[in-house]
């Protein structure tokens, strides 16, 4: 047996792969990468893979980044880790500092996690006891969007609607409310992307007028949501939303743990709307995909229900063991100076136009492909039957993943989502590199499709 042959065999003895279904295994076994660089990783049997959707959304400005490495290699001769009760580190205060001049104005105040998940639990937990802690102990259920992820905690499954995830886990779920999302490309309504004015909100108005008094918060991803297929809606459905929450006392939290950090072309989902959440969620490309850490990021309101006496019961006693590590803060912190000193934001604007176009021109006339839809760098292809009709392809058929596969052999990491395939490259890939991915997907799915 030889050396990749044996490593795949160990692996498989003892790891339990994520969102796997480990019998897939036996015909495509683990691929062993020995190393990373810009947005490809090198695998032991010699191997180079594009890395189209960066690992998971979360690698922004590629492999084995020198500026990041450098920074995280200075931190680690000063200070690894420590306990961040009654004590603090100035990566973590110049952090804070830093983020407060980027996020949406007036969120001022942020409680660290180590995970996205995590970071929706703090939400959730932060929203209902700030009812609580204002004179509104009725208000204890939440509402969110259908199609909606927002990680695989139990609290974080309550709030969302993907059945793959969370079918079966449903008798230990909360019990919250479930609002019909917009879904642009197959509008029960029959209007545009393009040119509606979300009348696809009166279901939310619905909701609000039912169950908004004992509601707490409603979580949403905004503008994308990524595991639904990156559906993407207007603006205007979170400018709407802003303001019906604030007619009912409703609290609104933007999980922007996927579309943070400049992924839909403003460096947060929020921004193309111009609104302020009460409550933000931060994870993935905050440390450029290097290490766990998430942020949940509030107003000073909420903070002062919290603020009294210890022996008031108001104190958030919530923590986490890596809450504000001080190697995560000095990656996080690397990651901002970077995209201001590259001007990564607008470079990867003029990118996001050129490659749309390309996936245009190589994709938007294939009996297959139903819609390219995009917004900065993210690109996702619907992958139906019959383009008129927009029917999509059985699950079953696992379309979608015969294509990865395919790509794989083609040097493209290409993983679906259910029968959609998509693009979420890092912010500062090259164009040549952006041909490339064009080109081998091309290939796999006419492989596939014909």
């Amino acid at each position: 047996m030889n050396k990749i042959a044996d490593l795949q065999k160990r692996d498989l003895e003892h790891i339990w792969h994520p969102c796997s279904q480990m019998k897939d295994y036996e015909t495509l076994p683990p691929i062993v990468i020995t190393r990373g660089k810009g947005p490809y990783l090198y695998s032991a049997d010699g191997k180079v893979y594009l890395d189209i959707i960066s690992s998971w959304w979360a690698n922004l400005l590629g492999h084995a980044n020198p500026k990041i490495n450098a920074a995280i290699t200075e931190q680690l001769q000063e200070l690894e880790h420590v306990i961040f009760v009654n004590f603090t580190h100035e990566p973590a205060i110049r952090l804070g500092e830093e983020l407060v001049k980027i996020l949406p104005l007036g969120l001022n105040k942020i409680n660290f996690a180590d995970n996205g998940s995590s970071s929706v639990e703090i939400s959730l937990k932060m929203a209902f006891q700030y009812q609580l802690q204002t004179g509104h102990p009725e208000k204890n259920r939440f509402m969110c969007l259908s199609e909606g992820y927002h990680g695989e905690t139990i609290g974080a499954l309550s709030v969302g609607s993907m059945d793959l995830f969370a079918q079966m886990y449903k008798p230990m779920m909360m019990n919250n409310i479930h609002i019909q999302a917009p879904d642009c490309y197959r509008c029960p309504l029959g209007e545009s992307r393009d040119s509606c004015s979300c009348q696809c909100f009166k279901y939310a108005e619905e909701a609000f007028a039912k169950h908004a008094q004992e509601t707490a918060a409603i979580i949403v991803e905004p503008i994308v949501q990524g595991c639904a297929g990156m559906r993407i809606y207007p603006p205007l459905y979170l400018q709407k939303l802003r303001k019906l929450c604030d007619t009912y006392n409703v609290l609104l939290i933007a999980d922007e743990i996927a579309t943070g950090f400049g992924r839909t072309g403003k460096m947060f989902a929020c921004d193309h709307a111009a609104i302020t959440p009460d409550l933000m969620c931060i994870s993935k490309a905050l440390t450029g995909g290097y290490l766990p850490m998430a942020l949940v990021c509030t107003t000073d309101a909420i903070y002062q229900a919290f603020y009294d006496d210890y022996n008031k019961g108001k104190a958030f006693m919530h923590s986490h063991t890596y809450a504000g590590n001080p190697i995560g803060c000095a990656t996080a912190l690397a990651v901002l100076k970077i995209m201001q000193e590259e001007n990564i934001l607008a470079s990867a604007a003029k990118k996001a136009v050129y490659f749309h176009a390309a996936l245009q021109d190589a994709f938007g006339a294939h009996k297959n492909i139903g819609e390219i839809r995009h917004i900065g760098l993210i690109n996702a292809l619907e992958l139906v039957t019959d383009k008129e009709r927009k029917l999509g392809f059985a699950p079953q058929l696992r379309i979608g993943y015969e294509i990865y596969k395919k790509a794989l052999t083609h040097g493209l990491l290409l993983r679906p989502l259910g029968n959609v395939i998509y693009f979420n490259p890092m912010l500062n890939i090259e164009k040549d590199d952006l041909d490339k991915a064009v080109a081998l997907a091309k290939l796999s799915v006419k492989e596939v499709l014909g």
